[in-house]
């Protein structure tokens, strides 16, 4: 049986102090590691970090879309409202365009393009006969500052929505 030493026959830990009074620098993870995988971390490091920073790209990506969705609804909502009160077609086309273009820029949405299409057949129709206007809001959303790869410098969102006319209003 082999003689038992100062500590009892137990294994000495690593990272401890040694028996000498000097500190073991040697980790236990280093211990356990075969030489050959020495050095792996910044290998995984090399290839998670630009991974990790591609996702976070991509969920920032998603939140100004979903978020510039939903200003380019309400912008599209003011602009048939304000289509919809105007007297004339020709007033209801450029109100709509000035709502909506107001209405992004109140609500910090990065577009370089807002256009506005308006549906104003029913300017047409007699007083008396219901009628709905229509508006298209469509913005060039800049992408450009966040550089992902594969992803447009730019994206064009639209939303649609309609507002009534008075049925008993003059209409020219």
């Amino acid at each position: 049986m082999p003689a038992l030493s100062r500590n009892n026959g137990h294994r000495r830990k690593s990272g401890g102090w040694g028996t000498h009074g000097i500190r073991d620098t040697m980790s236990r993870s280093s211990m356990m590691r075969p030489p050959m995988e020495r050095g792996s971390a910044s290998i995984e490091a090399a290839v998670g970090v630009p991974a990790f920073v591609l996702f976070i790209g991509l969920i920032i990506l998603g939140g100004r879309t979903a978020t510039s969705h939903q200003a380019l609804q309400s912008a599209a909502a003011d602009a048939a409202r304000s289509a919809s009160i105007a007297r004339d077609a020709t007033a209801a086309k450029a109100d709509a365009l000035t709502a909506a273009k107001s209405s992004l820029a109140n609500q910090d949405v990065p577009c370089t393009a807002v256009f506005a299409t308006v549906d104003t057949a029913a300017f047409l129709k007699p007083p008396g006969e219901p009628g709905v206007v229509s508006v298209t809001v469509s913005c060039r959303l800049d992408l450009s500052d966040l550089a992902i790869p594969g992803i447009p410098g730019s994206r064009i969102l639209r939303s649609t929505m309609s507002s009534p006319l008075d049925t008993w209003r003059e209409r020219t």
